[in-house]
């Protein structure tokens, strides 16, 4: 697996926040018994930064806590088995399964974990396990929230919260 964790602000954390990345991203992966090695790229950036790729890609102008943006197609979400049929989605030099590029902001990490009452190791664990499963396919329910029109968590949220709980990340952690 290949995580590529790029932090462009120069910030750090009390907590090894390259190991935290890695780690969920691996758990997110075995979660949806994913059979191939994986590479992903995370940058780590500020809100300007966040907010301008929102506007450049999505044209949105505003700073968001994280976007991901997929290499692969699924038909649906996590029908991984079915990647294999693009060589295109494995990188030629290693072989790797191309999932895609998450970027969050660092600003957000430090206002949401105050705002929901929880750490930054929280909050970034999270971000992390929510773009894992964008690039895996998965999305919000129709009327956008994490929640189906019934008011039951959603499928995604459900599988974030199983990885986070899987590797102890809690919000009181």
């Amino acid at each position: 697996m290949t995580v590529i964790i790029e932090n462009e602000t120069g910030r750090t954390f009390g907590f090894d926040h390259e190991a935290l990345i890695r780690s969920v991203v691996e758990a997110c992966l075995d979660e949806e018994r994913c059979p191939y090695e994986a590479e992903v790229s995370v940058l780590l950036t500020d809100d300007p930064s966040i907010r301008e790729i929102n506007r450049e890609n999505r044209m949105i102008d505003r700073a968001t806590d994280v976007l991901s943006f997929p290499m692969i197609a699924f038909e649906s979400p996590a029908d991984i088995d079915k990647t294999e049929e693009d060589p295109d989605n494995f990188s030629p030099e290693s072989g790797e399964l191309l999932l895609g590029d998450i970027v969050i902001s660092l600003d957000k990490v430090r206002e949401q974990a105050g705002l929901y009452g929880h750490s930054e190791k929280r909050e970034l664990a999270f971000l992390v396990a929510h773009s894992m499963y964008h690039l895996m396919g998965y999305d919000h329910p129709e009327h956008g929230g994490m929640e189906e029109a019934d008011g039951k968590k959603c499928e995604m949220e459900e599988k974030q919260e199983a990885v986070l709980k899987k590797l102890g990340i809690t919000r009181e952690s």
